[in-house]
């Protein structure tokens, strides 16, 4: 199937759950049913957990063969970051970087708890340093450079760390001449660390210049649920090509922070994927169950290029 072919069957493929996903994009979602994302998403504890879309329940060993979606609506429910470079890269060929830098309370922030405390906890329920994964791998046999990002460390939130992970991975695909992805899952900036997160933004999306631009490599931006605040600023949305999960939800703020500053009304389903696609934000929007397919004949044209820059 050609990426164009793809591209068509992404309306079929909305169209067949759409009676059952237009439910997700009333409004976004409430307080209590994001509390109950945390709890029920969760798939190493327990035998079963309920669908954030239509409330059906699913068993997880079978969730998990079926790649987090929801076999009753195909609602696309969250993946962490190392289900999703197992569902990218090629078994075994899979080589992380950086995995010892941790992030350091240089503020000594702390509001119902210490920011120091808060990254302990979610190093011990994640198994993760900070809130992204980098490294180097191949898909189909092509090598690449990913870097994906977990909401379940401190909400996929982009601090010093973070920043620099995905700097040193886009000087490393610039150096090596690979193609760069990374999988965007993200409320924004950590605000723990003030000024310092808010740097991150202009610190990657400098490098990602010379790697874009001056080397005329390839970069390719996977939005998924949620992709929020200073990730879609600046990274998120400077891909050579932008793809996102259907019904991913994609925005800076959010909806009632946008509706009491702008005291207007915000329509429903405005913020997600598929409204930013018929709006020109996006240019593919592909199923959870297609990427690696779509991916591998995006690298195949991009390698047959005629021409590239020295």
């Amino acid at each position: 199937m050609s990426v164009r072919n793809r591209f068509d069957d992404k309306r079929k493929f909305g169209g067949s759950i759409g009676a059952f996903l237009e439910k997700a994009t009333k409004g976004y979602v409430s307080s209590e049913r994001e509390k109950d994302r945390y709890i029920n998403i969760d798939t190493n504890k327990g035998s079963w957990t309920r669908c954030d879309n239509c409330g059906n329940m699913l068993h997880v060993r079978f969730l998990k063969q079926n790649k987090s979606v929801c076999e009753e609506c195909g609602y696309h429910l969250q993946m962490n970051s190392t289900e999703r470079i197992e569902l990218l890269i090629d078994r075994d060929t899979w080589i992380p970087m950086d995995e010892d830098m941790t992030a350091r309370d240089v503020l000594n922030f702390s509001d119902e708890d210490s920011y120091q405390n808060r990254i302990i906890i979610s190093q011990k329920r994640t198994g993760l340093t900070d809130a992204v994964q980098t490294g180097t791998g191949n898909l189909n046999g092509t090598p690449i450079a990913p870097g994906v990002m977990d909401f379940r460390f401190m909400g996929g939130s982009m601090g010093s760390v973070v920043g620099e992970k995905i700097t040193r991975l886009i000087e490393y695909a610039t150096q090596e001449s690979l193609p760069l992805i990374i999988v965007c899952a993200s409320g924004g900036a950590r605000m723990q660390e003030g000024t310092l997160s808010s740097m991150q933004m202009a610190k990657i999306s400098s490098v990602l210049q010379i790697h874009q631009v001056q080397k005329k490599l390839l970069y390719i931006s996977v939005l998924t649920y949620p992709t929020t605040g200073g990730v879609t600023a600046s990274f998120g949305m400077l891909g050579d090509l932008i793809i996102a999960e259907p019904k991913a939800y994609i925005a800076f703020a959010g909806k009632r922070v946008i509706e009491q500053t702008s005291r207007q009304k915000i329509p429903d389903g405005f913020q997600v994927a598929e409204s930013s696609f018929d709006h020109g934000s996006l240019d593919l929007i592909v199923p959870r169950n297609l990427p690696k397919g779509v991916l591998n004949e995006v690298f195949e044209l991009y390698s047959s290029a005629p021409c590239k820059g020295s």
